[in-house]
């Protein structure tokens, strides 16, 4: 069989493309797959990285507002659907797919569209609570709608079309344990590791706040950390801190964390945003977490997120704005020498987690094939 898989942006959106496609593939191994993302985004990068093939298409968002620059960019944007969307079904007819899948970004809009008006079987999942632009407008074309959260199904104007399957997880965090990652991190017995992530292109305040945080660290706080920046400020904040001695501080950072899997099966504690996809892996994990909501999101929609883990008692929420280094450092230091807490705060995300997602979606997207 083949499949087309579209998403671009952010990790949140390729991650659980990835996925599903890595399950579709462990189903019918002789199965060939496609990727369609957008030009120079980090889709790029990371779906080869991966194995897959993918191809790109330009495409902008639509901006918010009604400024001159933001009518401009919303014209801009309106061109780049319609070519996209031609280019898009010129790709389809040459691959030929039995189902063209998409997991968020702005890149899904054309790409389904396209594959819905040449009768393809579309399939669509969104991981966050409240869907997007794109996703809203897709549900009405699209074969199925598929989401991560029951709550989400009331966001849509036919939710009797939509199911809910949880969002998927790629395998890998399934293949390491934490004994082994903690060795091949050469993290000794008793040691504590806190990660630091906040969203694979970065965030400036967070970067600013954990570069502070960092400064104060010297080698006795008792825990190492590691810190992804980001794309876009991992210069920066390395150049802050050039005169650090950083191995004797206990810190690492990255601008990307490629072996996420392993980092987090290696975590006591994880200081993140509240991304659907990174929720799931933090709950498949069953890793206790301090999680900022990205103010910079639609609806809000990180915010709610992060409390339903609240309430179940798996993380601890701190609002951007509403703290400094040393109210984290202390947040950080409290939760790390209470290993009861720890212990139930990883067991509530443990139980929010739908570890059969990848099989869910895997199953509707076949079904999908057989019923066109």
């Amino acid at each position: 069989m083949r499949f087309i898989f579209t998403c671009g942006g952010t990790a949140g959106h390729i991650n659980p493309a990835l996925a599903v496609a890595g399950r579709l593939r462990e189903l019918m191994p002789d199965s060939r797959f496609l990727f369609i993302g957008v030009s120079g985004k980090m889709e790029m990068e990371l779906v080869p990285r991966a194995g897959y093939e993918i191809r790109g298409l330009n495409m902008t968002y639509i901006v918010r507002g009604h400024s001159l620059h933001a009518l401009a960019q919303n014209l801009e944007t309106l061109r780049n659907v319609a070519r996209s969307t031609r280019e898009a079904k010129q790709i389809i007819r040459e691959f030929k797919p039995d189902a063209v899948i998409g997991t968020g970004g702005y890149i899904c809009y054309p790409v389904l569209t396209a594959a819905h008006e040449l009768h393809i079987p579309t399939l669509i999942h969104e991981s966050n609570a409240v869907p997007g632009l794109t996703t809203k407008l897709l549900s009405e074309k699209v074969s199925r709608v598929m989401v991560g959260f029951e709550e989400s199904r009331q966001h849509y104007r036919h939710p009797e079309r939509v199911t809910v399957t949880g969002t998927p997880v790629r395998g890998e965090f399934d293949r390491i344990s934490r004994e082994q990652a903690r060795a091949e991190l050469g993290i000794p017995e008793g040691g504590k590791l806190v990660l630091s992530v906040w969203g694979s292109l970065g965030a400036e305040h967070m970067n600013k706040v954990m570069g502070e945080l960092m400064e104060k660290l010297d080698g006795a706080q008792g825990f190492r950390l590691v810190h992804a920046a980001g794309r876009l400020y991992y210069p920066r904040l390395t150049e802050k801190l050039r005169d650090k001695d950083l191995e004797h501080a206990g810190i690492e950072i990255r601008e990307y964390i490629h072996d996420m899997p392993r980092l987090m099966a290696a975590a006591d504690l994880i200081l993140c945003r509240a991304g659907a996809s990174t929720i799931s892996e933090l709950s498949y994990m069953g890793k206790p977490v301090v999680m900022v909501p990205s103010p910079n999101v639609t609806n809000n929609h990180q915010e709610k997120n992060a409390r339903v883990l609240e309430h179940a008692g798996g993380a601890e929420v701190m609002l951007e704005g509403e703290f400094d280094a040393d109210s984290l450092l202390s947040r950080v230091q409290a939760l790390l020498a209470d290993a009861q807490k720890l212990e139930d705060m990883g067991e509530a995300m443990r139980s929010l987690a739908v570890r059969d997602a990848c099989d869910r979606i895997a199953d509707i997207v076949l079904e999908s094939c057989k019923k066109e």
